[in-house]
């Protein structure tokens, strides 16, 4: 009877390596396959033989090493554009990447060891936006009051003293 639960270990790990590998949104290169198929494989039999996980040692105890998909210096190579660390993929602003692989921009900063300037939106893009925000006049009302103060003589606006309220 045991090598009958191995055989289905094996069919059914498998067949949820073939789905996971069919699904558009996972994207793995050949050599991580077989790995994958070992942890199902490895997983299934655990569970057919009712030990427990637990009692494994299990690998996520250890700390992911990730390495870069390019160098830093790379990713900030052109204006138009950054690339990703994670995929190496060109983005004009990294945040939405980011988010969808469950990361903040400090969380990629540490993990890839970046300084903390490190930027998440492309040159060109921020120059973009700069100009779009000047062009409808954000920023200009500090403008104005600095400029209303110096032609005061540098002088602060008194105001008008109020009424006394009556009881």
């Amino acid at each position: 009877m045991p090598e009958d639960t191995s055989l289905n270990a094996v069919e059914l790990a498998t067949e949820v390596t073939i789905a996971w590998l069919g699904n558009n949104n996972n994207r793995v290169s050949a050599e991580e396959v077989p790995a994958f198929l070992r942890l199902v494989h490895a997983t299934v039999t655990e569970l057919a033989s009712g030990t427990d996980a637990a009692s494994a040692p299990s690998e996520e105890a250890a700390p992911e090493e990730f390495t870069p998909a390019v160098t830093a210096r790379k990713s900030l190579a052109s204006k138009d554009h950054i690339i990703s660390m994670i995929d190496g993929k060109p983005y004009r602003t990294l945040r939405r990447h980011l988010s969808t692989h469950g990361l903040t921009p400090e969380q990629y900063r540490e993990r890839y060891n970046l300084k903390a300037d490190y930027p998440m939106v492309a040159e060109s893009y921020s120059e973009q936006r700069r100009a779009m925000a000047h062009k409808i006049g954000l920023g200009q009302r500090g403008r104005t009051a600095r400029a209303e103060a110096n032609e005061g003589g540098g002088e602060k606006a008194k105001r008008a003293p109020r009424a006394p309220k009556t009881a």
